[in-house]
């Protein structure tokens, strides 16, 4: 079955989307996601210069060897444009090998472990009231795993607590980027009074989670991690700029509170120490971002070897696409831990057909050939690409900051 032809698609229904297309001879076809955010056009120009005209022609049932291919054969290897790419590609190919042998992705990957996927969203808050409403709310709406953010007094909305995250609605995603302030020492005491109201206003059996977005030392990790521990949380996510992987070491002396990090990783050797010493509970990576179901498939295997559960994440600019490779890794992988699930624009799902679907609290996958995700490209014609970044952050006294 050799590849005829490959489309890349650019379109932005809420937000940008980069969307692999491959074709064979056989008539058969896989959709992939390519998308890095706020650098899209990147990883355009990396797959129409330099790995559709070396594709053309190959078999498309050599899925690891093509892998092999586009990493080794590259020589300047990883980074986040490469390993997009690269993931676009995966995508569609498993998705051509699951339509092939007339199965959902999940059966061919090895069969079911479980019926249905648990999902965690997102609840901010310019208060504390305001946020322990919306998880109330979304326990309500019947989830069982919910993050919960909010805002720092007296400073400007940052990130997960303002508002809307959809481009279109001119939120978080802007055509230059937005500035953001951040506050350590407001932030630290700040945390552990949200979580201890969420306690009382919601109880032991929901799934607690936060986001640090990367913006800590390790001891101050440390601290805040000892300081919600009170609160059983689910997980601290990436409390810490994760290219020192040893200072995960320094957390995990001081706090029991476990540990997720992973959402900007691309292969496995970002997380092979941390994975390896035990020094992370969750590991984050994504199809889209990590080298598609065979990256997600190297990675979580040798993370059960050391009891690290998956936690692929799932923003909305991880397009419907990977979100259902996602979906069906998940429902095959033995140690799946949570999937992260913010939700769609309506014009992205009416862009993005899909047989996965969402209950409650859980997303399943469907029984559809393939990965169960399809393009529409009319739709996609009517939602043209619009430059757009993620926002920058800055100390109060204008320090840049990681976000």
């Amino acid at each position: 079955m050799k590849i005829t032809a490959i489309k890349v698609i650019v379109a932005s229904p809420g937000r940008n989307f980069v969307t692999v297309k491959i074709m064979t001879d056989q008539g058969l076809y896989g959709i992939g996601d390519a998308t890095v955010n706020g650098r899209e056009m990147a990883v355009v120009a990396y797959l129409q210069e330099h790995v559709i005209p070396i594709l053309i022609g190959k078999d498309a049932a050599r899925i690891e060897d093509i892998w092999q291919y586009l990493y080794k054969g590259a020589y300047w290897r990883r980074g986040p444009i490469t390993m997009a790419a690269i993931s676009g590609v995966d995508i569609a190919l498993w998705d051509i090998k699951a339509k092939a042998a007339n199965m959902p992705l999940y059966q061919i990957l090895g069969g079911a472990s479980r019926d249905k996927v648990m999902i965690y969203q997102h609840v901010g808050g310019l208060t504390i009231e305001q946020t322990v409403e919306g998880v109330i709310a979304k326990r309500e709406a019947g989830h069982v795993a919910i993050r919960a953010q909010v805002s720092i007094p007296g400073l400007p909305p940052i990130y997960g607590t303002g508002p809307s995250t959809d481009q279109a609605a001119g939120g978080m995603v802007q055509a230059l980027p937005v500035e953001e302030v951040w506050s350590t020492h407001k932030y630290l005491p700040l945390v552990p009074k949200l979580f201890q109201k969420l306690r009382d206003a919601v109880g032991w059996d929901v799934h607690l989670l936060h986001d640090t977005h990367h913006r800590l030392t390790p001891i101050e990790t440390a601290r805040l991690g000892k300081d919600l521990e009170p609160y059983r949380l689910f997980w601290l996510e990436d409390p810490v700029p994760a290219e020192l992987q040893e200072s995960f070491r320094l957390i995990r002396q001081h706090t029991t509170t476990p540990i997720a990090v992973g959402e900007v990783f691309n292969t496995i050797w970002d997380c092979q120490q941390l994975i390896s010493e035990q020094l992370i509970d969750y590991i984050r990576v994504t199809s889209v971002h990590a080298g598609g179901v065979t990256g997600l498939r190297r990675i979580f295997d040798f993370a059960a070897i050391y009891h690290v559960r998956s936690a692929c994440h799932g923003p909305m600019d991880v397009s419907p696409v990977a979100m259902g490779a996602n979906v069906h890794v998940d429902r095959w992988l033995p140690n799946f831990g949570i999937q992260e699930y913010s939700g769609y624009t309506e014009a992205t799902h009416e862009m993005f057909p899909h047989s996965w679907q969402q209950e409650g609290g859980f997303l399943v996958t469907g029984e559809a050939i393939g990965h169960g995700v399809d393009i529409d490209e009319k739709v996609a014609a009517r939602h043209p690409y619009k430059a757009a970044y993620l926002p920058v952050a800055r100390a109060e006294d204008g320090t840049m900051w990681s976000w």
